[in-house]
């Protein structure tokens, strides 16, 4: 990577992470693929795979896709979420819930629930790969794995970056010795990163989130939620943000794995709108209104399983109706500023990107004149 010091405060974090535009396509797991992460990287930007969703074999896999592609740094992003705790009683209670939605489909729910994602916390086969692979870059969601993974991850030659919601949680981020926070603010499309899904969550949006961040921290900020063109870059940068990073723009990208229905919803003239649910996995995440979240919702409602727990219902639940030609029971993530999407292959769409946030940047420069 490229370590000179650059002259420019902005370009600190470019550097550190081996990108010519301040542009970082999120780590959306189930949907971001190697080809998606090449081509970002390829355009100047950083790509990222999202691999809580799979375990130490198909992560390795990725990143040896990945590199077959292109020679340029990408980002790896882990759950660190606490490990889920069965409950026989509430895990039961939520597939009774949801037998009549199954029987729609000439199904019936499983007989029991897994947790169906290992939490980097525990995966040691997860760490010792990323020890052996070396990504250029990892990112943590939903909290912190162990001091010493950081400390040793870090010793490897690793940048390190991770989410916050909160100035609270960026401390603990800084305190930890990470390179740089993503600043989620509520806007964002896909899971929420709190670190406790107990406690009090303000909400703060990303334009409130990154001012507060950058003024009561010392680390790089990344903004990240209801990014959609250039113009939102731009807005974050004259904020002191030193990137942005952009998720639901990158989801109708020929790269995306994303399937037909996803790519409806977000291509539809008038795209429905989002919500923050837990019905779907048993955590907070920003996507589309369906039928899954309405029930969650609903006032009989029981209590939800823990996550990831919960998620093995919802895609159990979600196979059944695809079957049958139904989506509207899938995780389709999308932020809140989903109106803006657009289908340009990921490359494509860092160039158009840049362009932009270069147009927007000279019109905030014309304003100048206004202020004398």
């Amino acid at each position: 990577m490229n370590t000179a010091s650059p002259r420019n405060p902005h370009q600190k974090l470019l550097s550190l992470l081996g990108i010519t535009t301040p542009i970082i396509q999120a780590p959306m797991a189930g949907v971001s693929t190697p080809a998606m992460a090449a081509a970002v990287a390829k355009a100047g930007g950083l790509g990222s795979l999202g691999v809580g969703a799979t375990d130490a074999a198909g992560a390795r896999k990725m990143i040896h896709e990945t590199r077959a592609l292109t020679g340029k740094p990408f980002n790896i992003n882990l759950f660190c979420h606490v490990p889920a705790t069965a409950d026989a009683a509430r895990e039961g209670a939520w597939l009774n819930y949801l037998a009549p939605e199954f029987a729609k489909f000439g199904a019936t729910p499983p007989a029991s629930l897994n947790e169906i994602y290992k939490t980097f916390v525990t995966d040691d086969a997860m760490y010792q790969m990323l020890l052996e692979e070396k990504p250029p870059v990892v990112s943590f969601h939903f909290g912190l794995p162990a001091q010493e993974k950081i400390d040793a991850l870090h010793a490897a030659g690793i940048v390190l970056l991770a989410s916050a919601t909160s100035l609270a949680e960026a401390r603990r981020i800084e305190a930890a010795g990470i390179d740089a926070i993503v600043a989620q603010g509520i806007e964002a499309g896909g899971h929420r990163g709190v670190f406790d899904t107990d406690g009090y969550d303000e909400g703060l949006g990303t334009l409130a989130l990154v001012r507060v961040l950058v003024e009561r921290t010392g680390l790089p900020v990344i903004a990240a939620g209801g990014i959609m063109d250039g113009a939102g870059i731009a807005a974050v940068l004259a904020l002191g943000a030193q990137a942005a990073q952009l998720g639901t723009a990158f989801v109708a990208s020929k790269e995306s794995s994303a399937d037909a229905a996803y790519r409806a919803a977000l291509a539809a003239e008038s795209t429905r709108p989002t919500t923050l649910t837990r019905a779907i996995s048993g955590r907070a995440a920003r996507g589309f209104t369906n039928r899954l979240t309405e029930l969650g919702v609903a006032p009989d409602a029981p209590a939800l399983p823990d996550y990831p727990i919960t998620y093995d219902a919802g895609k159990a639940l979600n196979a059944a109706a695809k079957a049958k030609g139904n989506s509207d029971y899938a995780a389709q993530w999308a932020g809140q500023a989903v109106p803006l999407a657009r289908s340009l292959p990921a490359g494509e769409l860092v160039v158009q990107l840049t362009a932009e946030l270069k147009e927007a940047l000279e019109r905030l420069s014309g304003l100048r004149t206004l202020f004398g």
